[in-house]
């Protein structure tokens, strides 16, 4: 059972494991060793995850969700295969406990009097250095 908070936990039933030959470090332990751990977790087989939390993660990690609706947590920074398994399990934690924490809500503001002064001053200012630049009339036909 991989328990994240008092009351959310995921049952190890829910969690499908499998792995593959990972790429990187490990000299010939690469082409033998099966080191890549592959987490399966299905997210409508869950009841303890609200339904908020579940779509705030679909949203945040869309290339984490299969078409069968199977967040996938993928690991292989690590020669051996447990730590792998371990490192996906702490991912797991970590994003669903930022799913759980709602956003803050965004409080539009607006500008005050003196940057509103200050951008209209600046604009005038750059206006006037170009304008500076200019000579009479170029042209002559």
């Amino acid at each position: 059972m991989l328990v994240i908070t008092e009351t959310v936990a995921i049952p190890d039933e829910e969690l499908t494991w499998t792995y593959a030959r990972a790429s990187g470090p490990g000299g010939q332990n690469v082409n033998k060793v099966a080191s890549k751990a592959i987490l399966r977790w299905t997210l409508a087989a869950n009841s303890s995850v609200p339904e908020l939390a579940k779509a705030r993660l679909r949203s945040k990690h869309p290339a984490h969700v299969t078409l069968e609706g199977e967040f996938l947590v993928t690991s292989q920074e690590y020669r051996d295969q447990e730590r792998n398994r371990e490192r996906c399990l702490e991912k797991l934690t970590a994003w669903i406990l930022t799913a759980l924490t709602p956003p803050k809500p965004r409080r539009p503001t607006k500008p005050t009097k003196s940057s509103q002064r200050r951008r209209v001053d600046d604009k005038k200012k750059q206006g006037a250095r170009k304008a500076s630049r200019k000579s009479g009339d170029t042209w002559s036909e």
